[in-house]
């Protein structure tokens, strides 16, 4: 550990040991740092969503626990924030379509690709069915919080205000709202559908080719138009 870093090692202890004051100071010191960093990434905002779901897995993966105060705490958290995009962008390199050997060679036309996968749409309606169940299981506060976050695009802070709590809290609310769910579906599938860990596995893979039918943010609010129109 470096001597100049030691406050800043004190303040990644206490965030991982829970301390509110601690959690508090650490966001409105540091996610400026991060979003600063997030939009140097990426200046149209699309990095954005990383610097979000990283406070969120600081809180509840305990990150923390990964700084050894060998350089300042702003400076680590922009490794771990240029680390994350550079690994989305690599994936998103391999999930493009390689080219069609045959079209690009002026070969014949029209050929017809391989067979799609039997199971791949029974998984992505199952998923979509068990995340629309547990988000109906939801308590009303939890259900508002997402909505404000995915549906209204609203910041932690904004989000905050509305419900009258601190952004530190509704960050760390929102990753225990987006576990328990992973958590809820997870269960629904291995107990209700008697699907194995191996399929469980193959119907996130799925939805990650495909989140059209996962979308949280068109599940609220359909949800939500739903109950206006009961009402």
């Amino acid at each position: 550990m470096n001597a100049s870093y030691a406050a800043d090692l004190e303040l990644a202890r206490r965030c991982a040991a829970g301390e509110e004051p601690a959690w508090e100071r650490f966001v409105l010191e540091y996610r400026p740092v991060l979003y600063r960093a997030a939009d140097a990434l990426d200046p149209t905002g699309g990095a954005r969503d990383l610097a979000d779901a990283l406070y969120a897995d600081l809180y509840s993966q305990s990150l923390f626990r990964y700084y050894q105060g060998r350089s300042s705490l702003a400076t680590w958290l922009r490794a771990v924030l240029s680390q994350r995009y550079v690994d989305r962008l690599r994936a998103q390199k391999r999930l493009e379509p390689l080219p069609d050997d045959d079209r690009a060679a002026g070969g014949v036309e029209g050929r017809p690709g391989d067979p799609p996968d039997p199971d791949r749409s029974r998984y992505l309606t199952l998923l979509s069915q068990a995340l629309a169940r547990a988000v109906d299981r939801l308590d009303s506060r939890g259900r508002l919080r997402l909505g404000c976050y995915y549906v209204q695009e609203l910041t932690l802070a904004e989000i905050g205000r509305l419900v009258g709590e601190h952004e530190a809290t509704v960050s760390r609310q929102l990753a225990r709202t987006r576990r328990a769910l992973r958590e809820d579906v997870e269960r629904q599938l291995r107990v209700d559908h008697g699907l194995s860990d191996a399929q469980i596995s193959e119907c996130f893979a799925a939805a990650s080719e495909d989140a059209g039918p996962l979308d949280l943010g068109q599940l609220l609010a359909r949800k939500k138009s739903e109950t206006d129109r009961s009402i």
